[in-house]
């Protein structure tokens, strides 16, 4: 089987969201994907089924298959190139690769406000909003500079509902900034989460009264996402590098 490592939402490599991509000619077992992952180290692989159509893609971390993952659904669309639609567990999903660009489309995901104590997992930290989207926590901060300097307790993260938080600030380079954390699948600090900006994208656009934005997720490899707002779903578009190729052989 062909495999690659993709650095996504970038154009140079060794920054951005680094992901796996596996080339299948048939479904696969998930406990070989779960071990295949977990062999890689990348905070998702995917695997993707080339003669289905629409194609069957799913996501694995190290430690737990994911039900949305943008950055390896980039990195898939950069290797197999054109137009695809993948079948997943959140759905169609549906993607396109052009002049150096891919495009996603996802469902948005609109945060919805909640009483959620984050003072032991950001303690002393300022918070303006709280709220959940599907999977994550959720919490604006109030400045960029709150959100490049944060250092979140991620044993006490952990220990909460799904164990995964996104924060996120107005930017200054940039419409907004974020970060994601995810100890819960086994993640402690994601570089560049394409899904998360499902619940960025919404927001912002609702808080800045337009659709289309430019967000920089400020960990320490970084990574640009452009968003448009568009309904119930959300386009998200990013670059890619092909940083390797090889054989799987097992």
């Amino acid at each position: 089987m062909r495999f690659f490592i993709v650095d996504a939402f970038t154009d140079r490599a060794f920054t951005g969201n680094s992901a796996g991509v596996v080339l299948l000619d048939e479904p696969a077992d998930p406990a070989w994907m779960q071990a295949v992952a977990a062999e890689m180290k990348h905070a998702e692989t995917a695997f993707v089924v080339t003669t289905d159509g629409p194609k069957s893609l799913r996501w694995f971390t190290p430690e737990v298959e994911v039900a949305l993952c943008g950055h390896a659904t980039l990195a898939t669309t950069h290797v197999l190139g054109g137009e695809q639609t993948y079948t997943t567990k959140s759905g169609e999903l549906r993607a396109k690769a052009k002049d150096g660009w891919v495009e996603l489309d996802f469902p948005s995901d609109p945060p919805t406000a909640t009483d959620d104590d984050l003072s032991a997992i950001l303690p002393g930290v300022e918070i303006e909003y709280v709220g959940r989207g599907v999977e994550n926590l959720f919490a604006v901060l109030p400045d960029a500079n709150a959100v490049k300097n944060l250092e979140p307790d991620l044993e006490q993260l952990k220990r909460t509902w799904t164990g995964r938080l996104l924060v996120t600030a107005k930017g200054e380079d940039t419409d907004y900034v974020s970060r994601f954390f995810g100890p819960g699948v086994g993640i402690d600090e994601d570089p560049v989460t394409g899904s998360a900006h499902c619940i960025l994208s919404p927001y912002w656009s609702e808080r800045f009264q337009k659709t289309e934005l430019v967000g920089h997720q400020a960990s320490a490899r970084g990574g640009i996402v452009r968003t448009r707002q568009d309904g119930d779903r959300v386009h998200l578009a990013g670059q890619a590098v092909t940083v390797l190729s090889g054989e799987l052989h097992v």
